[in-house]
């Protein structure tokens, strides 16, 4: 890490002209780095995208890509340690760090794999078959798919500085798109910590990775309907830059990954002694406490058989008073602090329209924790207890508009499957949704309803429970997005998401020329 964090645009690392503003670590408040407060030259920026880093990038196939990917993912296991110790600045723990870091490692590594075993050893993609458009077959139409001419501009949220670059960075490489990476300020030093390994690499192409640790002003003005505009954050930012007037004139293509009052449903086949209800309170716990509860797909809603509200209440509060919150480096800690004082002031005004609302039954929202590590410094960090809430009125308003994004869930009781699945639904959309159940037919019907509200769902039983990825874990195989509030669009999912970074174009001519473009 450097003193002001440096951009690395028109390939060379560039120090700001300005002093910047401290950025501070969220265990101890210290100064860890300053970032500018001033913007770049994006108009060069864009252009050494588009005018060197693309042309490098089409030059290589699929498989090329693909195997750069995969040596990079390399290249970068070996630092994981460097990385988890900067990551301590941002408040998470070393299990934390790895879902952050390992988990964006871990995507280029299958999106490498996916394009060397799936993908042809060519520069076009070929978009289903030739289909005759005459009583011949002399004459028809072959749809492909290229590499759009523009850049990836990538607006990343604080929580996961590693991951949120290259989950977008895989599948734009391996599409052929080059990336322009914009941080978020508050953790930007481990993202710029990460680029300049990539850079050391020589892996990269030059200009297929620029970095901006700078403010953004006057970068989406430039945008073009050859570029797209990947943006992780909160709805309301996504909403902004969506109705940008660039982005809306020019059509640039654009998705949002944003925050989303995501759900669990715990069904009414499951007794207090059956797998599944252990299943669901630890899922509940790990949502709760895992980067201090700073993820999108967070479970904020927890549904409940009214029944067995008081036993889940009762099993999840004795979790969590077991769990220490402190600072991350010390190894017994399993909760860290909120990124820094600002979110947990957020946090906090959340969790108390929320608390006002309904009850806290476990934790406090202002002061420290029971289960406070002696160690950490309180008043200097960006501590804040685990809260668990409690609604006996589902119907009531604010679970369901108003998110704490941080340790804080809410649990809802229900009488009937139908009536938790409307309760879903009061969320206008959300990233990920869980249903624990025994009964098959709870799943079907749950998964049937839910779907068009989700990105994605999970169906865990005591079967696959051992093997499942996890409620909030977002991975390169699925789709990871989700409708309405949870930002409209799609990232990951696998070799499908290659489709937002390339023109899908309906080419007619005779079959014997059609035959050589792209392979299916």
């Amino acid at each position: 890490m450097t003193d002001i964090l440096h951009s690395y645009i028109g390939g060379r690392w560039v120090a700001p002209d300005d002093d910047g503003r401290p950025l501070s670590d969220a265990a101890t408040g210290e100064e860890v780095a300053r970032i500018s407060d001033e913007a770049l030259d994006y108009a060069a920026v864009l252009d050494h995208a588009r005018a060197v880093g693309g042309p490098a990038l089409r030059e290589l196939t699929f498989r090329q890509r693909a195997a750069i990917l995969k040596s990079l993912g390399k290249h970068l296991s070996a630092r994981i340690p460097e990385f988890t110790e900067v990551s301590f600045h941002t408040g998470a723990t070393r299990r934390d760090s790895a879902v952050d870091i390992d988990g964006g490692i871990g995507a280029l590594f299958v999106y490498g794999s996916k394009g060397a075993r799936e993908l042809p050893d060519d520069t076009i993609l070929r978009d289903g078959e030739f289909e005759s458009l005459g009583k011949s077959g002399a004459f028809g139409v072959q749809h492909i798919t290229t590499p759009l001419l523009g850049a990836n501009v990538q607006i990343n949220a604080f929580n996961f500085p590693v991951w949120g670059m290259l989950e977008k960075f895989a599948p734009a490489f391996l599409a052929g798109v080059p990336s322009i990476v914009k941080p978020a300020s508050q953790t930007a030093y481990l993202t710029e910590k990460v680029v300049r390994d990539i850079v050391a690499s020589g892996l990269v192409p030059e200009g297929a990775l620029q970095l901006v640790c700078a403010r953004p002003d006057g970068l989406l003005d430039l945008l073009t309907g050859q570029d797209l505009l990947s943006v992780t954050g909160s709805h309301t930012t996504a909403t902004a830059l969506r109705r940008h007037p660039v982005v809306a004139s020019n059509a640039v293509r654009f998705t949002a990954e944003a925050d989303s009052l995501n759900s669990s449903i715990l069904g009414a086949d499951v007794r207090r002694d059956s797998p599944e209800f252990d299943i669901f309170v630890r899922g509940l716990v790990t949502e709760m406490t895992q980067k201090t509860g700073q993820k999108c797909t967070a479970i904020r809603r927890a549904f409940v058989p009214r029944a067995l509200l008081d036993d889940v209440e009762a099993a999840v509060a004795e979790r969590l008073s077991k769990l220490t919150v402190g600072d991350p480096r010390d190894e017994s800690v399993r909760v860290g602090p909120l990124v820094g004082q600002g979110q947990r002031d957020d946090v906090r005004d959340a969790a108390r329209s929320l608390a006002r609302a309904g009850r806290t039954v476990f934790g406090t929202i202002d002061t420290a924790p029971e289960n406070f590590s002696a160690a950490a410094d309180f008043v200097n960090g960006a501590y804040m207890s685990p809260v668990l809430l409690r609604f006996d009125d589902a119907t009531a308003q604010e679970p369901h508009s108003i998110e704490a994004f941080g340790p804080v869930s809410s649990l809802l009781p229900y009488d009937g499957l139908d009536e938790a699945l409307q309760l879903v639904a009061r969320g206008e959309g959300s990233l990920a949704a869980s249903i624990v159940t025994a009964d098959p037919d709870i799943a079907r019907k749950a998964v049937i309803a839910a779907a068009p509200w989700h990105g994605r769902l999970l169906v865990l039983d005591a079967d696959n429970a051992g093997e499942s990825t996890g409620h909030g874990a977002a991975v390169p195989h699925a789709v990871h997005g989700g409708p309405g509030r949870a930002g409209g669009g799609e990232e990951l999912a696998g070799l499908r998401t290659l489709g937002h970074f390339m023109q899908r174009t309906a080419v007619q001519g005779g079959p014997a020329f059609l035959d050589t473009l792209g392979v299916a």
